[in-house]
């Protein structure tokens, strides 16, 4: 289905890696997270959105399958609502969720339909990755929507699945990070794309440490870079470095590709697309029979 040429590179560095020829086409995850889609006094970022939908049609228009991975419900039904802040009872983040995910939906139809792409929205729970059966369905209903040439747009389904979250009972979602590199896995998709707030991984906090410096590229996830890793994210997210890091170990052990570069500039993601030094690259294992 995806035709794949590439060609060896050289870089200062020493190291090789791979670019893409135009006659190549990926299948793509991307997921944004709620501090690139909202602005801190919680209202819609609509002009980071409108860059992001551009983008994403643009490059589905090159001929790329993709997949966005969306979080911001919570944060978008607390602005609609005219919150101030998230709720902390369950029901009513639940009750939030709710609003925020219709309000979503819509500035994506509208803003990607404005680029002349279709989507459709997968929301999903634990038990529809975790079931064997329920999988099926699921990769086979991602696979004809795009042979349709839509892009799906998936995020947990947070007024039924936060309940786990919040209890603490056992679960295979949690975040949108890992969320992203399961719906990757059950793609079989060549990459998967976090944008973040953040440029990439580092050696250090760069927060706390003006002398970090940005990892290029990341074969292994070892204890030593969960060390380096820091901790939460935004008060408008729930995710941090450590969960990027749970999904990048998901999408490599599956063969996926993963990038983590900055939310704020998605016109980075053509050159993502072609496997250029951007942000911080984790190195995919060789799927099982791949030679």
């Amino acid at each position: 289905m995806i035709k794949k040429q590439f060609f060896i590179l050289g870089l200062n560095s020493g190291r090789k890696r791979l670019l893409m020829t135009e006659e190549q086409s990926l299948r793509m995850v991307v997921k944004v997270g709620t501090s690139t889609l909202t602005r801190d006094n919680g209202s819609m970022n609509l002009r980071a959105i409108d860059r992001l939908a551009m983008v994403l049609a643009d490059l589905h228009g090159q001929g790329h399958q993709v997949i966005l991975v969306s979080s911001g419900a919570i944060g978008v039904g607390v602005g609609k609502l005219g919150l101030g802040q998230r709720p902390r009872a369950l029901r009513m983040k639940q009750a939030v969720a709710a609003v925020g995910q219709c309000e979503l939906m819509h500035i994506y139809d509208k803003f990607f339909g404005e680029y002349g792409a279709t989507v459709a929205q997968i929301l999903l729970t634990d038990e529809d990755v975790d079931d064997p059966r329920r999988a099926e369905h699921l990769e086979n209903t991602f696979e004809a929507l795009l042979e349709l040439g839509c892009i799906p747009v998936v995020n947990e389904n947070d007024s039924v699945s936060s309940a786990e979250i919040e209890t603490g009972r056992a679960k295979v979602l949690g975040d949108n990070d890992t969320l992203s590199a399961i719906v990757a896995r059950l793609c079989r998709a060549d990459l998967l794309v976090l944008l973040s707030d953040i440029d990439g991984l580092y050696d250090k906090d760069p927060h706390r440490y003006p002398d970090a410096k940005l990892v290029s590229l990341v074969t292994e996830v070892t204890d030593e870079l969960r060390a380096a890793a820091g901790g939460a994210g935004t008060a408008r997210g729930t995710g941090g470095m450590q969960t990027k890091l749970d999904a990048a170990q998901l999408a490599t052990s599956a063969g996926v590709d993963m990038v983590i570069a900055n939310g704020t500039r998605p016109e980075k993601l053509y050159d993502i697309a072609m496997g250029a030094d951007v942000g911080t690259r984790f190195q995919a294992k060789k799927r099982s029979g791949m030679v």
